[in-house]
């Protein structure tokens, strides 16, 4: 089974972008942890490509989605896009509002169904948490949550896996406190990376 994981930053953690198939190259983010969860017991039955990019928007990952996606030709899809598209706007007035979100993020996956039939796939939800990047604009960073409620709209029109984060890392962070899950408020930790593998993983299993 090829998989791609297709998203920004959070996807992307830091990956080593010359070589695939190094451990290097799954980043050090839920990406690793996935892949060393399936490939660890199984390790000639998963291909795994770590295409997450750090800043990128969804209308990002629809330019660059032939040389990133198609061109790859994997049986699952794994995407994870939407904070940027809040966090642009606030910080540089270069976001992607809602409706175009939503616009886009279907023209993605509708694409991708015509261009890859029988591909699974297996959307993320975007979450956001307070720390040093969103704590002063904390209240517009809340917007992701209408972003968040997107992705869970395609997924149930399209019949494609979902996975929620919100409620998940608010319950760690009530336990621990927010710095265990995330350093900044966006990018998680290892925690937070735990976290989000776990769930991920859930899905898969309903799927694969």
């Amino acid at each position: 089974m090829k998989i791609v994981f297709f998203g920004d930053s959070i996807t992307d953690a830091t990956r080593n972008k010359e070589l695939d198939f190094m451990a290097s190259s799954y980043g050090f983010g839920y990406v690793h942890n996935v892949a060393e969860q399936i490939m660890s017991n199984e390790p000639n039955k998963y291909v795994i490509y770590n295409r997450g990019i750090s800043g990128n928007r969804v209308v990002d990952l629809y330019a660059r989605i032939k040389k990133d996606l198609w061109n790859l030709e994997p049986d699952l899809i794994s995407i994870f896009v939407g904070t940027n598209d809040v966090w642009h706007e606030i910080k540089y007035s270069n976001g992607v509002e809602l409706d175009r979100f939503e616009k886009v993020y279907r023209m993605m996956i509708e694409d991708t169904k015509k261009v890859l039939p029988n591909a699974k796939m297996i959307l993320i939800a975007p979450f956001i948490m307070k720390g040093s990047r969103t704590e002063e604009q904390f209240d517009e960073f809340l917007y992701v949550y209408e972003y968040a409620k997107v992705v869970e709209k395609l997924a149930k029109e399209y019949g494609l896996g979902f996975v929620e984060l919100q409620s998940k890392m608010n319950e760690k962070a009530e336990l621990y406190g927010t710095e265990f899950i995330t350093f900044d408020g966006v990018h998680p930790n290892i925690t937070g990376a735990k976290i989000i593998s776990d769930a991920w993983l859930t899905e898969f299993e309903k799927i694969k």
